[in-house]
């Protein structure tokens, strides 16, 4: 009986710890000091980040961005979230085509270097870290911000904030961002 009854408080303590939570409770918890959720999945329950999958596309002061974004499972010594991951086409544009960055067909999602954040705390958009080429003394990485309005589904709003690191040496003359700071891009799904 004793060995009963430790049995039951231990898979009791152990279903108060493993709770699901949607995105939006975890998005509105997580800029509010006073929540104290106690959760170990962020779970996509109501299916938002499905209007963002795909392959996605737009034209930006002479360069195309080619975006595909499927959602997965993030799972990191038991805490687990559903999250979306990013592959990246720049091509630019003109006679003369040249790839400014190509990771649109990587198959390990690890080495995309554009991973979900989570939802924003207004549940309006979703965000995203990125990471890019990083020539020494350059700064290539920050938060990459997706927004579709619901009268136009197949129309994205990206925008993209650097994390504005301190720069060590010097960076070369010719090195470009991969996105534009602060900059609204639109892209189309396709």
């Amino acid at each position: 009986m004793k060995n009963l009854i430790k049995l039951f408080v231990a898979l009791l303590a152990i279903s108060c710890k493993s709770q699901t939570v949607s995105l939006e409770q975890a998005a509105q918890c997580r800029d509010n000091p006073n929540c104290s959720m106690n959760y170990n999945y962020v779970k996509d329950i109501n299916n938002t980040l499905n209007k963002y999958i795909g392959t996605w596309k737009g034209v930006y002061n002479g360069r195309t961005y080619e975006m595909k974004f499927n959602k997965n499972l993030y799972d990191d010594m038991g805490m687990k979230k559903d999250e979306i991951t990013g592959r990246l086409r720049i091509i630019t544009t003109g006679n003369f085509p040249m790839t400014i960055y190509d990771n649109l067909n990587e198959p390990d999602d690890s080495k995309t270097h554009f991973s979900g954040l989570g939802l924003t705390t207004d549940l309006q958009g979703y965000r995203m870290i990125f990471s890019g080429s990083v020539p020494r003394g350059c700064i290539n990485h920050g938060t990459v911000s997706l927004r579709i309005n619901p009268s136009t589904p197949n129309q994205m709003r990206i925008f993209y904030i650097s994390d504005k690191d301190i720069v060590v040496g010097e960076c070369p003359s010719t090195f470009s961002q991969t996105f534009p700071e602060k900059q609204e891009i639109i892209l189309t799904k396709q």
